[in-house]
């Protein structure tokens, strides 16, 4: 983690071209905190996420891309509290990641989850799902997409 680097790119490109990957655990219950980790979500930092992601707005980034690694690879659906929480807490697009299992889930990362995009990756892979039936999906639950 190089905040300089993120203030020097936005600096020179722009904050728009600027997106932070952040993959996140949960470390706490009650109350609700998230930890930073690294290496595929095998390595803590200590940095908690929600704090991490204002610093890295302030530095510039343009957007942020958020990974539960709880729930990456489960079908389980978004981390809701996670998702909204760091969301609510940043000016900037926060695309949500990690956990989709059905096309409510990608509607959920956007009205509970309060994220501005969602990301799913196995629900197209495997074919369970077409892009066309998510943005359908998406768009019946009232979420303006392209079609």
């Amino acid at each position: 983690h190089n905040p300089e680097f993120v203030r020097e790119a936005a600096e020179r490109f722009g904050s728009q071209c600027i997106v932070v990957a952040i993959d996140a655990k949960q470390v706490s219950a009650d109350p609700a905190r998230w930890e930073i980790f690294t290496h595929g979500g095998r390595k803590p930092t200590g940095i908690d996420a929600i704090d991490w992601a204002r610093r890295m707005v302030d530095y510039g980034a343009g957007e942020i891309l958020l990974t539960s690694m709880d729930r990456d690879g489960t079908k389980a659906g978004f981390d809701l509290p996670l998702t909204r929480a760091v969301a609510d807490a940043v000016p900037v697009p926060v695309i949500a990641s990690g956990g989709v299992g059905n096309l409510d889930h990608l509607v959920e990362g956007i009205l509970e989850g309060h994220a501005d995009a969602v990301l799913a990756a196995s629900i197209f892979h495997f074919g369970e799902y077409t892009i066309e039936q998510a943005k359908r999906r998406m768009a019946e639950a009232g979420i303006e997409v392209r079609l």
